[in-house]
């Protein structure tokens, strides 16, 4: 085989493994680097609206423990640091799923989120009082 031959294939070869990643993911193997900061983006995010870790986990059962215990320890050092507090979350735990994506659009309509919220909670305490 001659020197040109032998580089031909050499190229054609590395050409064809600089696309394993992609070949790996459109066949549906998980990335375990992705999968872990996706997990510790979860866990930062439910530290900043300030969520329990039990209630982080159960908002997120396919996500890595491991990495939503990582990324929520992770933000709350960096909170304590920077003396920053929590920001509440406009979504309540307690929605069934069908229910918060319509909770989303009407505080994304209202003028005012905080009105809307307390006139639902006053009428929740209104029926249970009856």
């Amino acid at each position: 085989m001659s020197r040109q031959a032998v580089w031909l294939i050499s190229v054609l070869f590395a050409g064809m493994l600089s696309g394993c990643d992609q070949i790996s993911e459109r066949a549906g193997f998980p990335d375990p680097v992705k999968i872990e900061a996706e997990g510790k983006a979860i866990g930062g995010a439910c530290r900043h609206a300030g969520r329990g870790l039990e209630d982080c986990y159960r908002l997120n059962k396919l996500a890595q423990k491991a990495a939503v215990y990582a990324g929520w320890k992770e933000m709350n050092e960096y909170m304590l640091k920077n003396n920053m507090q929590a920001v509440t979350p406009a979504i309540p735990l307690d929605l069934p799923t069908s229910r918060r994506k319509a909770n989303t659009d009407d505080i994304a309509e209202s003028p005012d989120a905080s009105k809307t919220s307390d006139a639902a909670d006053s009428k929740k305490t209104d029926v249970k009082h009856k």
